[in-house]
């Protein structure tokens, strides 16, 4: 008789630890991305900011670069025909109307035309380096958010491993319990810091590809506006 109350107990506490387990696997299932970033712990408000910072660059830097490589069809044959047939207003008023960076330095050659060439090559810099600043501004952010969101990731990681070593010592035993919260802040916050960074990066140097090749172009079309100046004057 006892051992059959003894073995009924024993069943029930079987059956109540297994549905335990699976209350605590359903549980771990329904976890959304964000209860998961949560485990993070406080090193995912940071990481957070940073992949805010980055989102926001990339989009405001997107639409500026993309409205910055928009430039009319034969810009520089119309620009030519107009001051070899002396109609120096109408090339003007093509690079007023025009929102390419390569307009206002062309814009800027033409009103110093009749001066030294030197003069007027000197303020086609001028305005070319302050088109290209226009165009490279808020990059340098992304280099940094690249370059430091792995680090709050792996500030992360050791603080879930002083956790995991803090609640060995106060349990004083090691169980899958006392490690799983430490590990989960751990790999959490590296997996997050990795990607904000690995994210960064890549539209870093895919922008500073885009705007090197508008640079390239208003250098080419520059050169090409002094040539010009010089066949219009012989």
């Amino acid at each position: 008789m006892i051992y059959s109350i003894l073995l009924t107990v024993g069943t029930t506490a079987a059956a109540q630890d297994s549905l335990a387990k699976v209350a605590t696997k359903a549980a771990v299932a329904d976890e959304n991305l964000w209860d998961l970033a949560a485990r993070g712990g406080w090193i995912m408000i940071p990481i957070l900011l940073l992949s805010l910072i980055s989102v926001y660059v990339i989009i405001e830097r997107v639409f500026v670069i993309m409205k910055a490589r928009k430039i009319e069809a034969g810009f520089m044959s119309s620009i030519k025909n107009f001051i070899l047939s002396g109609n120096i207003n109408a090339a003007k008023d093509m690079c007023r109307t025009s929102t390419s960076p390569d307009a206002k330095v062309i814009e800027k050659g033409l009103n110093r035309m009749g001066k030294p060439m030197a003069e007027i090559e000197k303020a086609m810099e001028s305005v070319g380096k302050q088109e290209v600043y226009k165009l490279e501004r808020n990059l340098n952010l992304l280099s940094i958010v690249a370059g430091i969101a792995p680090l709050f990731g792996f500030i992360g990681t050791i603080l879930g491993v002083i956790k995991i070593f803090y609640n060995i010592s106060l349990a004083d035993n090691i169980s899958i319990g006392l490690i799983s919260g430490g590990l989960y802040q751990k790999m959490v916050t590296s997996a997050a810091g990795l990607m904000v960074g690995v994210f960064a990066f890549i539209f870093f140097h895919w922008l500073n590809i885009l705007v090197d090749r508008i640079v390239h172009r208003i250098e080419t079309n520059a050169a090409e506006f002094v040539d010009i100046i010089q066949e219009q004057g012989k």
